[in-house]
């Protein structure tokens, strides 16, 4: 309810409380709701209220200071103004009779002559009026009138004694009029000058300040009247725009409903002083009547009581127990109501409740404890965890001890059972502190028939002991566990099944030890929280069935095993993500001649369709590598068919498009000892040198795959024997606590130790970037380059001659024999025979044959002509078109790469000879199709 206030002092400083209180007093249909800013602009004007008779009050005195401020400067002015005007005309008089020219002209023959012009030039000069000089006989000497000159002035003046100045009233208007003697030497008067001033001009300066003046009395007015108003509209403010008559009652309607009523009522300032304390609040409190002005914190309060009235926190009916009374207490700020920061605070004595009260804590606690668990219970998809996160939730608020047993498909993810049969698995157990369970997490246990946990799995409801030494069925069947647990000071225990969907998918056991035992109030609260529980363990192991099963697919479509190279020794590191795997994926892959691929990627995104594209673009890349294209075309041939898929998809309305890839790709040849690198959007690789120093090639980045419109740009590097190639997936340097660049620099840290093998390399690169929590996967490739020995490599120029087979085949046999081959001389020289004679008839120069030992013996023979051959079936009347056959025969692989320059068909074969695979042709089918005469 709104509350009044009885002092003045308060009143003053406390408006805010007074308007409420007044919305609920006035009467006659007025409007009670708060005053708009415009209506109170308006009641500035409205004499009856307090603020509009102070205004207008102070607006009358500021006009009326104004106004004598206004007449005192004219008055002012006129004076000083007459002022002017005396002393002018006197000094102009006395300069003029003083003068030896004046005595000389009023007593030489023609006066007149020589004064009018120096009278009429002084008028003109001096701003004067009248200037007029006459002998003593009162005859004009001068006079701006010339009919005047030689007639006798008003009056018939005589030279006065001394100078005299008169001020009179003609019809000019007030003049000021100075006469002075004209003397001889003597002392004898000849005549006077009479010199005449018109005030009105001389006002006429003053005049030009009255703008000024009353622009300056016009602001003085403003701001007094702005002053006022401000003044005023505080005042409104403070009264709400009542009237004297309106105050008064609403003072004495608030004070006998302040004291009249039977709720305690307090206010409480910002500064945590108490403002006021009608009787009821006293008498509920205990508090002496001189309270108000007192700190809150220094007063006889409960201490819960006093931490609410200073804390900024409200209250709705919060129950409070002082001394012997159970108050129900409600606290609101005051600001909203009344402009100043504190608050008020209503008590009712609620002691008739008191019996009830403890059921109301344990329902808010219950309450409390279920919006706890629902917070708390399933943070993460984690089958362990979640059970272990029920077990602390309701340890110590409900049970002393809590165990969580599930059954074993449920942690594998898998689906369980439709009863629990056979033995379950403890997933979770918590105890007060010092409590040591007696099954550990992790250890198979089963539930004897007859106990409470069996009961409750066959029931599907919750099992209650309330006294567990009473229980002697389960006692008897199982009576080391027991007693075990009846040492231990347990005496009750609730025992629910986790169910989900229909299926019990294990057991939750709470235990109590302290004096109040569980009851059958109990039951419903422990089913309640056991199924918030089931259905986070439900979604847990749904998850890790489908983490499971994404993990399986992705690790079947990465390489399970890297064969050794001969080229390169290498090692690898990949973690899925903890949120569920992406699509990053790596690969090494055998070229010809010696050469070997690496390569990583990554999808964007996670689950499986990410895993799925990531299989399916590892596979294109084993495709398109096939076909030994330069890194460059490779990616462009990848970056259309991922653009391809990602149309059709599209078209379709199905899967997700597969944009958002990345890929490196690098060729490096142990034979030279360079490497051949393009890359689409991916990090650039780490180049560690022979002796320690780690480089970042700068790359040119390329646009990722699917994108399309820009081309990808290769580039070659030479690295020397013992360098290690480091490629990587972005998940390894960058996460959410770490920018890229610093773990950049830790990956450089990490690398800078060349005398490390790579698997000791993967290993403390995943030290220095720890993958704990990774939110994405990570995939580390590590290369070590080796060279081959160039007495492994043996190469000739062949002349486009015929007659030059024979001759390549002799350096063929002499350089097996040196290296010990003799047994796969037969085999190399007839493949070799085809290779160049087939360059020399169908390609064109020049024409080159390599040999390689390596662990298979590789055969190249290169020419400058772009076409390939292509092993078909030669009709019996063709002469030739059956070479290939043998080549397909003899060698385990052969195949053609392009060059910049042509073409290069290489085959492959054991190093000790022997028949390439069985498959295709016999050796009697193809000679009958060879008619060639040199075989």
């Amino acid at each position: 309810m709104p509350l009044p206030e009885c002092r003045p002092g308060y009143r003053e400083q406390n408006g805010g409380v007074i308007a409420q209180s007044r919305r609920s007093l006035r009467r006659g249909g007025r409007d009670n709701s708060p005053t708009p800013p415009t209506g109170r602009l308006r009641s500035l004007f409205r004499p009856r209220t307090v603020a509009g008779q102070v205004f207008l009050l102070q607006v009358v005195i500021a006009v009326l200071i104004v106004a004598a401020a206004l007449v005192a400067l004219v008055l002012q002015a006129g004076d000083d103004s007459t002022k002017d005007a005396r002393e002018r005309s006197l000094g102009i008089a006395e300069t003029l009779a003083y003068a030896p020219d004046t005595l000389k002209a009023m007593t030489g023959p023609n006066p007149s002559k020589v004064l009018q012009p120096v009278a009429h030039k002084i008028m003109k000069e001096t701003d004067v009026d009248l200037v007029v000089i006459y002998s003593k006989d009162g005859i004009r000497y001068t006079h701006p009138n010339p009919a005047f000159i030689g007639k006798p002035v008003f009056g018939a003046r005589k030279p006065p004694s001394s100078p005299v100045t008169q001020t009179l009233q003609t019809t000019q208007g007030r003049s000021v009029v100075s006469y002075v003697p004209v003397t001889k030497p003597g002392g004898g008067a000849v005549g006077t000058v009479a010199v005449a001033i018109t005030v009105q001009k001389v006002q006429t300066t003053a005049g030009r300040q009255l703008p000024v003046l009353l622009g300056t009395a016009a602001g003085a007015l403003v701001l007094a009247a702005a002053g006022t108003a401000l003044v005023s509209r505080r005042l409104l403010r403070q009264t709400h725009g009542l009237g004297p008559a309106e105050m008064t009652r609403m003072y004495d309607h608030h004070d006998a409903v302040l004291h009249a009523v039977r709720e305690g009522v307090l206010i409480v300032g910002g500064d945590g002083q108490l403002l006021l304390a009608n009787d009821e609040a006293l008498r509920l409190l205990d508090l002496p009547p001189d309270v108000e002005g007192h700190k809150v914190t220094d007063l006889p309060l409960d201490a819960g009581i006093a931490e609410l009235l200073t804390s900024e926190r409200t209250a709705s009916d919060e129950v409070h127990l002082t001394a012997d009374r159970l108050l129900a207490v409600n606290k609101r700020p005051t600001a909203p109501y009344g402009g100043y920061e504190g608050s008020v605070v209503t008590l009712r004595d609620t002691t008739e409740l008191r019996a009830l009260s403890g059921r109301a804590e344990v329902a808010r606690e219950r309450l409390k404890l279920l919006y706890d668990a629902g917070m708390k219970i399933g943070t993460t998809l984690d089958v362990s965890r979640t059970a272990q996160e029920l077990a602390d939730v309701a340890v110590p608020r409900f049970a002393d001890v809590v165990t969580v047993e599930l059954v074993e498909e449920v942690l594998r993810g898998q689906e369980p059972t439709a009863a629990i049969s056979g033995e379950v698995r403890r997933a979770a157990v918590r105890g007060r502190p010092g409590y040591q369970p007696l099954v550990d997490v992790g250890r198979r246990l089963s539930f004897a028939p007859g106990s409470p946990q069996a009961r409750c799995v066959e029931s599907g409801r919750g099992a209650l002991e309330t006294e567990l030494t009473e229980a002697r069925e389960w006692q008897v069947a199982d009576p080391d566990r027991a007693r075990s647990i009846l040492e231990r000071g347990i005496h009750s225990l609730i025992a629910v099944p986790l169910r989900a969907r229909g299926t019990v998918l294990g057991v939750v056991d709470f235990w109590r030890c302290r004096e109040e035992a569980f009851d059958a109030e109990d039951v419903p609260f422990a089913e309640e929280l056991a199924a918030r529980a089931a259905v986070a363990l439900d979604n847990a192991r749904r998850y890790t069935r489908e983490h499971t099963m994404a993990v399986t697919l992705q690790r079947s479509l990465l390489p399970r095993g890297l064969p050794e190279y001969s080229a390169l020794e290498v090692a690898y590191r990949y973690l899925p993500a903890q949120a569920g795997v992406g699509g990053d994926w790596f690969d090494v892959i055998e070229l010809s001649g010696a050469r070997v691929a690496l390569v990583v990627g990554d999808v964007v995104g996670h689950g499986l369709h990410a895993a799925a594209t990531m299989g399916r673009l590892r596979t294109a890349v084993h495709n398109f590598s096939s076909l030994d294209l330069a890194p460059d075309e490779l990616l462009a041939r990848l970056d259309d068919l991922v653009a391809r898929l990602d149309r059709d998809g599209a078209a379709t309305g199905g899967e997700e498009g597969l944009a958002g890839a990345t890929c490196l790709y690098a060729v490096y040849d142990p034979s030279s000892g360079t490497c051949s690198l393009a890359r689409a959007g991916h990090p650039p690789p780490a180049l560690v040198g022979p002796d320690g120093s780690v480089a970042f090639p700068d790359l040119p980045a390329g646009p990722p795959l699917g994108l399309g419109g820009l081309p990808f740009e290769a580039t070659e590097l030479r690295l020397p024997e013992g360098s290690q190639l480091v490629l990587y997936t972005d998940g390894l340097v960058e996460d959410r606590e770490r920018d890229i660049g610093d773990g950049i620099e830790l990956l450089r840290s990490a690398l800078a130790h060349p005398d490390r093998p790579p698997e000791q390399t993967c290993r403390a690169v995943l030290d220095a970037l720890p993958p704990d929590h990774a939110v994405d996967d990570i995939a580390l490739l590590v290369a070590r380059t080796r060279v081959l020995d160039p007495d492994l490599v043996a190469d000739w120029d062949v002349p486009a001659d015929p007659a030059a087979v024979s001759r390549v085949r002799a350096d063929v046999a002499r350089q097996l024999k040196d290296w010990g081959l003799e047994d796969a001389s037969f085999t190399t020289e007839l493949l070799l025979s085809e290779l160049v004679t087939n360059a020399i008839r169908y390609g064109s120069a020049p024409i080159h044959v390599r040999l390689l030992r390596d662990r298979k013996l590789i055969c190249e023979v290169s020419d400058g002509s772009s076409t390939s051959p292509h092993l078909r079936y030669a009709a019996t009347t063709d002469e030739g078109g059956r070479g290939l056959f043998l080549v397909a025969r003899y060698a385990e692989r052969w195949g053609t790469r392009y060059t910049p320059t042509g073409k290069v068909i290489w085959t492959e074969q054991p190093l000790h000879g022997g028949a390439g695979p069985a498959e295709g042709p016999g050796d009697d089918e193809l000679l009958d199709q060879w008619v060639d005469g040199t075989l």
